[in-house]
């Protein structure tokens, strides 16, 4: 009789326990961070990533998701579909592209910095390059120039080019690059004699040496414009960030970098 009323009351102490830990209130987890995909020019590159840590610290539902590459690749991948919730450009003409396809929201097109086009060597140059002109030099075998059809950088040498006259002089010694940092690489190993990109990209490297920087008027203004898709799948987030990159805590790491603001 007593092992049986032992085991009742072990049988209701079980139960008893088991409910309560039924009815112990779940812990709750914090929702996944919104994605944010942000397709941006890649001389953009150091910029950004700083200013992606500084905009996750203090927005912690927040992931931005870069894709860097050429302005005229990112376009061609936008308009094929890939998922683009922001569009920063090293130019005009891609944003301006997408545009007639009706594929942005105009109304959140920002202009954020602006940039110079300069004419690099190798730190160990010998050729005494001072000028753009010199690209016409005998000399100069190969110099780095960005696809003028795919990469802004590339599409504002050329007008330079085309400016001081040489253009079909020296077309022929033009290596043609994907990106700016590809033309950057070619003139550190020593695979160019020269090679035309961004100010801000030539800082990057201590392997270069600045000798020219583009003449005023000389090709189009260089911007670098910023804009949200029209199939952003976070315009709200988008929206936010976008204020952000043109705020006074954004501009002060493009700042940082070189870039000055747009005008």
């Amino acid at each position: 009789m007593i092992k049986k009323t032992f085991l009742c009351m072990a049988t209701v102490v079980l139960l008893l326990l088991t409910s309560a830990c039924g009815n112990t209130p779940a812990q709750t987890s914090s929702p996944p961070p919104i994605e944010l995909n942000v397709s941006a020019a890649l001389g953009l590159k150091d910029a950004l990533l700083d200013i992606q840590k500084e905009y996750e610290q203090s927005h912690p539902a927040v992931k931005i998701i870069y894709n860097l590459a050429a302005a005229g690749v990112l376009e061609s991948q936008i308009e094929q579909g890939a998922p683009t919730d922001i569009f920063i450009s090293a130019a005009n003409k891609q944003v301006d592209d997408l545009a007639k396809k009706n594929l942005i929201d105009a109304a959140t097109r920002k202009n954020l910095v602006s940039n110079k086009l300069v004419l690099i060597v190798p730190k160990d140059s010998s050729l005494g390059l001072s000028s753009f002109k010199d690209l016409a030099k005998n000399s100069v075998i190969h110099y780095g120039l960005g696809e003028p059809k795919t990469v802004p950088a590339g599409q504002y040498g050329e007008e330079v080019l085309k400016y001081l006259g040489i253009w079909e002089e020296v077309k022929n010694k033009a290596v043609l690059a994907k990106d700016v940092r590809t033309i950057l690489s070619y003139v550190e190993t020593g695979n160019a004699d020269a090679g035309i990109v961004f100010s801000t990209v030539a800082a990057t490297s201590d392997n270069v040496t600045i000798v020219a920087t583009a003449p005023p008027n000389s090709h189009t203004p260089i911007i670098f414009p910023g804009v949200i898709l029209k199939n952003s799948r976070q315009p709200e987030a988008a929206q936010e960030f976008l204020n952000y990159l043109t705020s006074s805590a954004g501009m002060k790491v493009f700042q940082q970098y070189g870039f000055q603001i747009a005008q």
